[in-house]
């Protein structure tokens, strides 16, 4: 069994560095604070007996052999940056909980055939330079130099800030792994939800991670006199988003795994007593099944083409990024259920909306995510909780799972 209070104090301890006054944890990339919580997680890594190194992009790499150094590595792993003033569990806990599976294997004195890798990517959460998964990206080859232009606050672009932190971004291609040479990729994950809590249950499988549309959608009308235009008269961009809106949002609810945010909303000239010119607002919509999640985007857009012609405005739609779902493995999947059975937990199967650096390895390697309660479903904030009995339960899923992953040739 693994031990689930060097867990839970791992975490506390990490959760120290950049803890903020408010309690809320902030740690971005190539910063101080992350310095120091990769040199305490490499030191965690090393007492797990494994090598550790740091590759060109900054991702920190723990290495535990397998009696055939020649085979395809099961990775684990997930992140240690935050959002501002995020949980102390988000990310953490799945670097954690890889070192916890390996060290345990260790002092247990198991041999497997596999070699196993611990990662902790750099900037899964994209909080400092809007642009995330950066070390996943790279380990799958997909990163370029022209995203490693992107900027933060301060002008500061991704490549300068590796440089001041030691790194070699000139490398980048140095960081990237040859398909052949992993054999499958699992992580442990806070649930970000409330699916396992309304379900009485500690953990579930992940059955795949959804893909966000996210749409910037501009209505245009006519700006008039707030008291001297009669309402039969009008043009108002501000009205028809509102009707389309709350179109999206019953759409939405038909399908079961569909999800669609409203984020932004703003309006021209912004007047108290002038009726808008123009409307804009954002939707983030995700499903894990792209024709179900396309199909939902034509009937909104549909809707607001109506909607508009028959309030004599005009709309323009603007894709900002359009993601494809990952599903995960079914082989890693059923690999989780029959660690449940042995274990005696419940196997329930949920998806992910919450995006994840396993989305990375869609085309590179099979992924698997086991995901733990999230008390109040809260996520990205101080407020973050997850119980030291539920963290546990996932990691022993964790080791089960890749107890049976690194001895399947």
């Amino acid at each position: 069994m693994i031990n689930p209070t060097r867990l839970w104090a791992r975490l506390m301890e990490l959760g120290e560095i950049g803890k903020q006054a408010g309690g809320g944890v902030t740690r971005f990339s190539f910063t101080e604070e992350e310095r120091k919580a990769k040199a305490l997680v490499s030191s965690y890594m090393a007492e797990a007996g494994m090598t550790v190194r740091e590759d060109a992009v900054g991702n920190l790499i723990g290495r535990k052999e397998g009696r055939q150094q020649d085979a395809p590595a099961v990775l684990m792993g997930s992140h240690i940056d935050t959002v501002p003033n995020g949980g102390m569990f988000d990310g953490a806990l799945g670097v954690l909980a890889g070192i916890e599976v390996v060290q345990t294997m260790s002092e247990q004195g198991i041999s497997h055939d596999h070699p196993i890798e611990v990662i902790a990517f750099t900037d899964e959460e994209g909080s400092r330079f809007g642009f995330g998964m950066i070390g996943s990206r790279a380990i799958a080859g997909t990163l370029t130099d022209t995203d490693l232009e992107q900027r933060d606050e301060n002008g500061m672009t991704i490549a300068q800030a590796m440089k001041e932190s030691g790194l070699h971004p000139e490398l980048i291609v140095d960081a990237a792994k040859d398909p052949a040479a992993v054999k499958a990729y699992v992580e442990l994950h806070i649930e970000q939800g409330r699916v396992l809590e309304n379900q009485a249950l500690a953990i579930g499988a992940v059955s795949g991670i959804a893909g966000p549309l996210w749409m910037k959608w501009t209505i245009t009308g006519e700006a008039g006199h707030a008291g001297a235009t009669p309402m039969n008269l009008r043009k108002d961009p501000l009205m028809a988003a509102s009707e389309i809106m709350q179109f999206i949002e019953a759409e939405a609810k038909i399908y079961p795994n569909l999800v669609a945010t409203i984020g932004q909303i703003s309006v021209k000239p912004g007047g108290v007593n002038v009726i808008p010119s123009e409307a804009i607002f954002t939707l983030d919509l995700r499903d894990i099944d792209e024709e179900l999640r396309r199909k939902a985007e034509e009937k909104m857009v549909a809707y607001a083409q109506q909607v508009c012609r028959d309030r004599g405005v005009e709309v323009a739609f603007e894709t900002l990024q359009r993601v494809a779902p990952v599903p995960c493995s079914e082989i890693i999947q059923r690999t989780i259920e029959a660690a449940c059975h042995k274990l005696g937990m419940t196997y329930f199967s949920l998806p992910s909306g919450a995006g994840h650096d396993g989305m990375q390895f869609k085309d590179f390697c099979p992924i698997g995510m086991i995901f733990v309660r999230s008390q109040d479903g809260i996520s990205h904030n101080p407020a973050e909780w997850s119980s030291r009995e539920d963290c546990g339960e996932g990691t022993e899923l964790l080791y089960e799972t890749v107890l049976s992953l690194v001895d399947e040739m």
